[in-house]
């Protein structure tokens, strides 16, 4: 026989009994977009704790809509064997284009990154950073989205990481933060958000792999944060570089917790 309140009280205690765990991770996400899937991916294989949270009910930022909403997205020969690993289908084209169906892209870079072992908590919102004396970050502050959404006043709670990834997107909400309320010097060469420039897919695809790095601290940005901190050219629906510099991420932070 099913109890309603039996049903609920397995919700309840599972759920509690995860962030519990997830309190003190060695690598915090904030964004479950391509890049953000693609770092945690990348670091739960090499054997860390990682947590996800993505402030929306569902994962894969702007990858579901694909162009002007038509489910289907571009990478390029160099990002293959990425979509190849996510176990992801795609059509070849002329001249090194590849396309894929964006609804399939999200959903197996979900699963496999689920299956490696990370944790992704949706509808949770960071709404600033947690610091050791001002000069580092060492966490996140987090709220529900739906506090945010009603404008209530009602306290967050705080969860530690080794490292913050700040792959929010176009806003670099987390930069932000280290910005506007640390007064924190980032690593850019105004030592603030540059801001995206035009659309440029080529400088853009180039660009954001290059600068996914340390911007502070504690602190990496990763997909189009690392585009608007350093202000590279936005891209459109190509993708490739996104998964890239989510990789990227992982790759530099992987070397870090493993020198700790």
């Amino acid at each position: 026989m099913l109890k309603d309140t039996q049903i609920s009280k397995i919700i309840i205690n599972r759920y509690l009994e995860e962030l519990d765990s997830y309190l003190k991770s060695d690598v915090a996400i904030v964004g479950a977009g391509p890049a953000g899937l693609a770092a945690a991916y990348y670091l739960a294989k090499s054997g860390h704790k990682v947590a996800i949270f993505e402030k929306n009910l569902s994962i894969g930022g702007g990858m579901w809509g694909g162009g002007i909403m038509f489910n289907a997205i571009v990478f390029q020969e160099k990002a293959k064997a990425l979509f190849e690993e996510f176990g992801i289908k795609y059509r070849g084209h002329d001249d090194g284009y590849y396309s894929a169906d964006s609804v399939l892209a999200v959903t197996a870079m979900g699963a496999e990154t689920i299956r490696a072992g990370a944790k992704i908590f949706n509808l949770m919102s960071a709404e600033d950073v947690l610091t050791e004396g001002g000069n580092r970050v060492t966490g996140l502050v987090l709220n529900w989205t739906t506090t945010h959404m009603t404008g209530l006043h009602i306290d967050p709670i705080t969860v530690e990481a080794s490292y913050v990834i700040d792959a929010t997107g176009h806003d670099s909400q987390v930069a932000s933060y280290v910005q506007n309320n640390l007064k924190g010097k980032l690593s850019s060469k105004t030592g603030e958000i540059m801001g995206e420039r035009t659309m440029w897919a080529e400088s853009g695809e180039n660009f954001i792999v290059e600068h996914t790095k340390e911007v502070y601290p504690g602190l990496f940005v990763a997909g189009m944060s690392a585009t608007a901190v350093f202000g590279g050219h936005r891209m459109g629906p190509i993708f490739g570089g996104m998964l890239l510099s989510g990789k990227e991420a992982a790759r530099k932070i992987d070397i870090l917790l493993k020198n700790k």
